[in-house]
């Protein structure tokens, strides 16, 4: 038994394709600790991953229980989350988020996540990883919960405040690949996110957009969608500006942190009558929360650069932590960046 076991440590590279993923762990509100922990729970379920963790080593070490695969980068930097984007990642060199960035940059490292301040991860993704070519401006995208389980990804959620119709048409493509490579979905539908679904409704913008999303017999194009049918399942990728779709993140996360709180409220105030009929309905209530998690979704990536960059939720647990690597795992596994360069020099040796 004992020899099968050092056969399998030893050629454990061997069997799998390691994936090195760069780990702020200094970043979000529950940082270290979350962040460590989530690593823990992420090496003991997955064979083929090296974690880097950046950051205080005396402070990581409190709570690292993993010995394998995994190594410590000290700094005693970090990047606030109160912290001005661009300033910080040009005056503070050292932090864990940039030594992280720079590894990927450097190719030490394959991807990088961090549950710190989201404009900074941003910045540096563009100004130090960099983009892929022709791709106008890389956006952030989210996999969003649906009220049947299978959720929806939708780009930009806010990397860019203005958008033009080419970028909404690039977020189309990039989309649709993350949700066939990495999601799994087969033929992934696209809608543009519009006020109306007739083809005519909308900005010059997002008419244009339309044009051009419809013209691309590679995506499955469906039109426009409504923000009141996206928890419906309307589309598998939502097409958005960085402005609309952050602030329909913010209202379908506030809107189901208060409907949750309602209902867990009023069980517990509503006396006995009210926590028996919860007790009834608990089983139905548990399969229904469990399917709007976002946890189990992972972070959000900004597409269009040559490395996975992703920003977990500022306030993460180590589950939610677990469940991003695991998404980062999973982008590696499929390529997208590779897919997403064959993808547009072909665009572009097209239009020549």
């Amino acid at each position: 038994m004992k020899s099968c076991y050092n056969i399998s440590k030893t050629k454990v590279k061997e069997l799998y394709r390691m994936k090195r993923i760069a780990v702020d762990a200094m970043g979000g509100d529950h940082a270290p600790q979350a962040v460590v922990e989530g690593v823990n729970q992420a090496l003991a379920a997955f064979p083929d991953i090296e974690i880097q963790l950046y950051g205080d080593e005396a402070k990581i070490k409190q709570y690292l229980t993993a010995t394998e695969r995994v190594s410590i980068i000290h700094t005693d930097e970090k990047i606030n989350s109160d912290d001005e984007p661009v300033k910080a990642i040009r005056q503070k060199k050292q932090a864990s988020m940039m030594l992280a960035t720079k590894a990927v940059k450097g190719a030490q490292a394959d991807a990088i996540l961090s549950a710190g301040n989201t404009g900074a991860l941003l910045a540096a993704g563009v100004l130090v990883v960099g983009r892929i070519k022709h791709i106008d401006r890389p956006g952030l995208m989210s996999t969003l919960p649906t009220m049947d389980g299978k959720g929806f990804d939708m780009m930009d959620l806010g990397a860019n405040a203005e958008n033009t119709a080419h970028h909404l048409y690039q977020y189309g493509i990039l989309g649709s690949f993350y949700a066939e490579h990495v999601r799994g979905v087969r033929n992934p539908r696209v809608g543009l996110l519009n006020n109306g679904t007739e083809e005519t409704k909308g900005t010059p913008i997002h008419q244009e957009a339309y044009a051009l999303l419809s013209k691309d017999k590679s995506i499955n194009f469906v039109g426009n969608v409504e923000a009141r049918e996206l928890l419906n399942g309307v589309a598998d990728v939502v097409v958005s500006d960085g402005f609309t779709g952050n602030a329909v993140l913010k209202t379908i996360e506030g809107t189901a942190k208060s409907i949750v709180g309602q209902l867990t409220g009023s069980i517990k105030n509503g006396g006995l009558r009210a926590k028996l009929g919860g007790l009834l309905v608990k089983p139905t209530l548990k399969k229904a929360f469990g399917a709007m998690d976002y946890k189990k979704a992972g972070g959000a990536v900004l597409l269009g650069l040559k490395a996975p960059v992703i920003k977990a939720h500022g306030s993460s647990d180590a589950r939610a932590i677990f469940y991003t690597i695991k998404q980062t795992r999973s982008i590696l596994e499929a390529g997208i960046v590779e897919k997403s360069v064959m993808k547009f020099s072909q665009m572009e040796e097209g239009h020549d």
